[in-house]
């Protein structure tokens, strides 16, 4: 049978799209990359806001209909959507639903559900996602690894405790076994993903921790970078840091949620940091990586935020000064505290215009930052061709270059290249 992915959400999804889809080529089953080729369609889904949810309904919808005009045979639900509704997305449609924490079971739930048998299947097998499990990579030259699953900080907004479970780390000798084949494969660059990686090891108590990760790491000579994230302000060790600062493997950037500026809507979200404790970790991190890039989240009309509440959100962004800004509406996640106890009472246009606000603030802050690239070279990994034939990759701060060469390049290899535009976006070049 033929099966294609729709993925939706964070790189763990991705990942674990990767890892469903290796097991199933090893079963026998073949990866597809059109729906209209496919005999099988697993959505996996993502549920961190309502927008999400949203979404992968309207595709389930959607293929619903594709199945009743005998396009397709099977839908399956995979992911935090599956965790968060079951069986309730077998009314909607779905012929088998299996949890981000069983995707080890892919291809056994498959089977069983083109016999005609519906399946909800949401064990938590976490413990089986070792280094031997295949993956399907089609990038070759970079790869997601997930070393930490679920997440114990409970934020009272936040939905991913109830659907990826409670922190377990992967043993180190484990992941690096990962790397040692992924290396063998022409890898060259990693990304760590946890939900809140930097508690990565804390569970195993045996002394393993990131940085501890990175480091070894960074003694594969073929490995010429490594990311991580997402990272939980108060997790952040001084450890890491140097690191970060001393390693020339390690990427110089750090991606912190804030969520908010508002010390009162801070502890209202069970955030356990003040803005000034976070502006302080931001300054230390400047101070030890001078060229470090940060980037964060922030969520506007938590309930209960004041005009108060959102002037100080701003006031941290124009503080932070951060490279990049993820900007979200809230929205209530069933089951969490925020959507039990607090009534959802900022009106959604003050959301919006909130939101929007920020977002031009933002705006401006990256016109500046990124100005500072204009005519200097930087070191680029290609990782791909736009339409009109340019190349892009980022830099060692994460920073998203598009650039013209002259002759053909690969993706993966590396080149310097002059930054000859800048917007508040990607930066423009020419390949030295």
């Amino acid at each position: 049978m033929r099966v294609h992915f729709k993925t939706y959400g964070c790189q763990m999804n991705e990942n674990d799209t990767q890892i469903m889809a290796g097991i199933l080529l090893r079963e026998g089953f073949e990866i597809v990359d059109e729906v209209e080729l496919a005999d099988v369609v697993i959505l996996n889904t993502c549920v961190v806001r309502q927008k999400s949810q949203d979404k992968y309904h309207s595709a389930l919808g959607q293929l619903v209909k594709l199945k009743k005009q005998g396009k397709i045979k099977l839908i399956g639900v995979a992911g935090c959507g599956s965790n968060l509704e079951g069986e309730k997305l077998l009314t909607l449609g779905a012929d088998f639903v299996i949890g981000s924490r069983s995707i080890m079971d892919v291809a056994e739930v498959l089977r069983r559900s083109a016999t005609g048998e519906k399946v909800v299947h949401l064990e938590d097998r976490t413990h089986l996602l070792e280094a031997d499990v295949p993956r399907f990579r089609k990038v070759k030259h970079h790869a997601w690894i997930t070393i930490i699953h679920g997440c114990n900080r409970f934020c009272t907004y936040c939905i991913v405790p109830y659907t990826r479970g409670r922190e377990r780390s992967r043993p180190m000798e484990d992941v690096l076994r990962e790397i040692e084949k992924l290396v063998s494969e022409g890898t060259i660059e990693v990304t760590f993903l946890g939900q809140n990686v930097d508690a990565y090891g804390k569970d195993l108590k045996d002394g393993t921790n990131l940085a501890k990760l990175i480091e070894a790491t960074s003694k594969f000579e073929q490995i010429k970078r490594i990311w991580f994230l997402t990272s939980y302000p108060t997790d952040i060790t001084d450890e890491l840091i140097e690191v970060v600062a001393e390693n020339p493997k390690a990427a110089k950037s750090f991606h912190i949620p804030v969520q908010s500026g508002s010390d009162r809507i801070l502890k209202m979200m069970n955030r356990r940091y003040t803005s000034t404790q976070f502006l302080s970790l931001v300054e230390k991190i400047r101070s030890k990586v001078p060229d470090a890039s940060i980037s964060s989240d922030v969520i506007v009309g938590f309930p209960t935020e004041t005009e108060q509440d959102y002037r100080a959100t701003v006031d941290l962004v124009r503080r932070a000064r951060f490279e990049r800004l993820n900007l979200a509406v809230y929205s209530p996640r069933p089951g969490t505290v925020a959507a039990r106890f607090f009534s959802d009472d900022v009106p959604r246009e003050v959301k919006v215009e909130r939101l929007n606000q920020l977002l031009e603030i933002q705006k401006q802050i990256n016109s500046e930052l990124n100005g500072a690239y204009l005519g200097r070279v930087v070191e680029i990994i290609v990782e791909g061709k736009t339409k009109d034939g340019s190349y892009y990759g980022r830099d060692i701060r994460n920073k998203i270059v598009i650039f013209t060469s002259d002759g053909q390049l690969n993706l993966g290899e590396t080149v310097r290249v002059r930054v000859e535009r800048t917007t508040a976006g990607p930066l423009y070049g020419r390949k030295e």
